[in-house]
């Protein structure tokens, strides 16, 4: 059992800085008209990348270092793959990369509310296939 545990553990920790992105977007949001756009989605890409490391993690999957969520999506079995659409894989796959440089446009307060929507949707998706040890409440710090 200590191995599943430690599974569990680790996982959990994906949880929690998912959960904090996604504090983060909602938070900034709040800036309406003087919200850093990119900001707001860069932290919507990064909850469902790290929702999705957490399940990957508590079905000892093993992934790589992406930011590419259609890649790791695709690791999921079908059942428990979250809801998403080419259009919304790509665009929260950019907001990772691309939209966070000079050169790749303007986001708009519309699209960043849509990112926190889809970021969202997808944490209620994932946490329904997610087991209770892994999001309690209680310490995800290691001993």
């Amino acid at each position: 059992m200590p191995e599943r545990e430690n599974v569990y553990s680790v996982a959990r920790e994906w949880v929690v800085k998912a959960e904090n992105d996604l504090k983060a977007a909602a938070q900034i949001l709040k800036l309406a008209n003087e919200c850093p756009t990119d900001t707001v989605c860069f932290h919507a890409q990064q909850c469902v990348e790290k929702y999705v490391k957490a399940l990957l993690t508590v079905r000892g999957t093993d992934f790589p270092k992406t930011h590419d969520l259609e890649q790791l999506i695709a690791l999921l079995p079908t059942r428990e793959k979250p809801r998403l659409n080419i259009v919304e894989h790509r665009r929260l796959t950019a907001y990772a990369t691309g939209a966070r440089y000079p050169g790749s446009g303007i986001i708009s307060l519309t699209e960043a509310r849509r990112a926190v929507t889809i970021a969202r949707r997808v944490r209620r998706e994932i946490r329904g296939h997610l087991p209770k040890p892994v999001l309690s409440k209680r310490s995800h710090l290691r001993s």
